[in-house]
């Protein structure tokens, strides 16, 4: 080989070196940076809310059948109480992430100004006191606002998750969102259920001209009344006209619930349909309702509702019925149509913990996209029907009107959000609960490989 060819291939090697460096440092440039997220919680124990959130967060999950990277680190924490059963320092310790005992703290890590890119706002569960309407009064205003201080004061701001409804208050729900569209902070609220499989399979068409719709859960005053109201609002906000508001409302106890069925003033066939989605069409659950809410013994089936009339003529109303925390059925009844559409949202093993898998996926596009997959103005308007449902149920069943709560919004499609039963063949029924922190890798076995960065 000649001297010539040897300084030419030395050359080309350099070169190559070179442009491969160039090459590596440019598609780093393209990769997807890694968001740094503040998280500020009441508390966090086993399946509290804190718990069954970040470990989506901390360790890669299953969505939809597929592993799936946050492709963004925790990288702070605030906690509000330490119960004897915390897992929240177990978790900043295992996973190195600073503890500090301010929001602010938490947020500027440390420093004078706001260094996350975006922030878990956690305030559900936790030692507060409850109000003469039943009310707990968790403390998310607070968080909030101090979120808000420490964006004032940097000059900037960065995308907010708040879990669940806005607040107890209307007014101070109405504040948060208002200073929001302000200051120009991308704010998503709101429930876990409406992300869930539905069983069977339903899809209403954008425009749908949807006549009466009732959704229907199992647990208790308030708490889960909000749900019953994001799964019934989620279901009805693109109908025919988009969404209008409620005019007016009330709360309803059993007596008070079955006095106005007899009346007619809500369908109990429509409750039956989405009972049948559930449980099939021979429980007694379905039967109960032929029976003025009586099992098959006799005794009374533990019920209330939250009954509403739209601004544009819609009639709706939200049931318990029953003690069951992972009973979420819908149905609602079509213009020129004599069949009902009902589904159930099924949530999957270990009660409703893998809920929050779609959820954690929703929040993380939010975070990204800076813009949440649905309108928070879907969770101000099921906050104020709550709030106002509490009114009512002090004042004995008492229509109120809600002015307040008739305003337009635009709804989005946000079907790539929802689980749609993939994950369910790898999570099937049955399957062990892990007691600490979730792993997709403990589901997949030798299947397990690269997940995939989370995406929109």
């Amino acid at each position: 080989m000649s001297s010539t060819t040897r300084i030419d291939r030395r050359a080309w090697l350099s070169t190559a070196a070179t442009t491969l460096a160039t090459l590596r440092l440019a598609d780093a440039e393209r990769s997807p940076k890694r968001l740094r997220v503040g998280a500020v919680i009441t508390t966090c124990f086993y399946r509290s809310h804190a718990h069954v959130i970040l470990e989506n967060f901390l360790n890669p999950y299953l969505f939809n059948g597929q592993v799936v990277d946050a492709g963004m680190d925790v990288v702070s924490l605030y906690v509000d109480q330490f119960p004897k059963n915390d897992m929240a320092r177990s978790i900043a310790e295992s996973h190195s992430i600073p503890v500090y005992d301010s929001i602010a703290g938490a947020l500027t890590r440390g420093g004078k100004e706001l260094d996350v890119d975006a922030v878990l706002s956690i305030g559900e569960h936790g030692d507060y006191p409850v109000n003469h309407k039943a009310q707990r009064m968790y403390p998310r205003k607070r968080f909030f606002d101090e979120i808000v201080a420490v964006f004032r004061r940097s000059g900037r701001t960065a995308p907010v998750f708040n879990d669940k409804h806005l607040s107890y208050r209307w007014d101070w729900a109405k504040e948060m969102v208002d200073t929001a569209r302000r200051l120009h902070i991308p704010l998503m609220a709101g429930s876990s259920v409406p992300l869930a499989e539905r069983r069977p399979p339903l899809e209403l068409p954008a425009g749908a001209a949807i006549r009466e719709a009732v959704s229907i859960h199992g647990g208790g005053v308030e708490s889960y009344d909000f749900h019953g109201l994001e799964v019934l609002q989620s279901m009805v906000e693109a109908r025919r006209g988009g969404e209008s508001g409620v005019a007016r409302l009330r709360f309803l106890d059993f007596d008070r619930l079955w006095r106005a069925a007899e009346r007619k003033e809500w369908s109990t066939a429509l409750a039956q349909s989405a009972m049948r989605a559930e449980l099939g069409p021979d429980h007694e659950l379905v039967r109960c309702f032929d029976r003025r809410g009586l099992d098959d013994v006799g005794k009374p089936v533990p019920m209330h509702g939250i009954q509403l009339e739209y601004a544009d003529g819609l009639r709706a109303i939200m049931l318990k019925v029953a003690d069951s925390g992972i009973r979420w059925n819908f149905a609602c009844r079509m213009a020129g149509e004599s069949a009902h559409r009902a589904t159930s949202f099924y949530v999957g093993p270990w009660n409703n913990r893998n809920l929050f898998k779609a959820l954690s996926h929703a929040i993380q596009t939010h975070f990204r996209n800076r813009r949440a997959p649905y309108p928070v103005e879907r969770t101000l308007l099921t906050t104020g029907m709550l709030d106002a449902a509490m009114d009512s149920r002090i004042r004995h069943g008492k229509w109120l009107d809600t002015p307040h709560l008739t305003w337009h919004y635009e709804p989005r499609d946000y079907r790539a959000m929802r689980e749609m039963g993939a994950t369910w063949k790898l999570i099937p029924p049955g399957t062990p609960q892990p007691r600490g922190l979730d792993h997709a890798s403990l589901h997949l076995g030798d299947r397990a490989g690269e997940p995939e960065r989370a995406r929109p």
